[in-house]
């Protein structure tokens, strides 16, 4: 009984870790807002190793619009600004000489739509995830059966592993719709 119990741990660890990846990619996708986490994917050059810009820099939001990056070293304001106009971030930032400031755009209607595709597909990509853990998770089921597990348990898993896949499927389709209507919202 004890694999049961360690198939069904690993099953719900693997659908709660599509869960996290779907909200590190939600967090990744441009709002109408001005973000810090916008900034997590990019990497600067510091010294020849890649480097997240919040490890070199302290990132403020003065405003709903606004970003100020303000880099520990100065001398890396540029190496800053030249990976975020390397990014997809669609932002030109502004450097004065002691911060960078990376003014965000209200975003268009057809723009908003195609990051709604975007935070669609990113969904998808979770529940096709949970899916798979399932999958896993009844194969290792009906392996145990054949190894002498009761038909009774073997049922009870996967019964199990049905209500935490629907459990996880609804907790995306929430992220989705609360994403959804974030970067609907003008």
């Amino acid at each position: 009984m004890a694999d049961v119990d360690e198939i069904m741990m690993n099953v719900e660890e693997r659908m709660e870790k599509a869960l996290v990846a779907l909200g590190e990619n939600f967090a990744s996708v441009r709002t109408g807002r001005a973000n810090a986490m916008v900034l997590d994917r990019i990497r600067v050059d510091y010294y020849g190793v890649p480097t997240p810009i919040n490890q070199m820099a302290s990132v403020k939001t003065p405003e709903a619009q606004l970003l100020v990056i303000s880099p520990y070293d100065k001398s890396m304001l540029r190496a800053i600004e030249h990976a975020i106009q390397e990014s997809d971030l669609g932002v030109t930032p502004n450097n004065d000489g002691s911060v960078i400031r990376l003014p965000f755009p209200a975003l268009t209607e057809e723009r908003r739509r195609d990051l709604v595709k975007q935070c669609k597909g990113f969904a998808e990509e979770a529940r096709v995830a949970v899916r798979n853990a399932r999958r896993d998770g009844n194969a290792a089921i009906d392996k145990e059966k054949k190894d002498g597990l009761p038909e009774d348990d073997a049922k009870r898993a996967e019964v199990e592993i049905q209500k935490l896949t629907d459990k996880y499927v609804a907790d995306v389709d929430a992220a989705l719709k609360k994403k959804e209507a974030e970067v609907m919202e003008i």
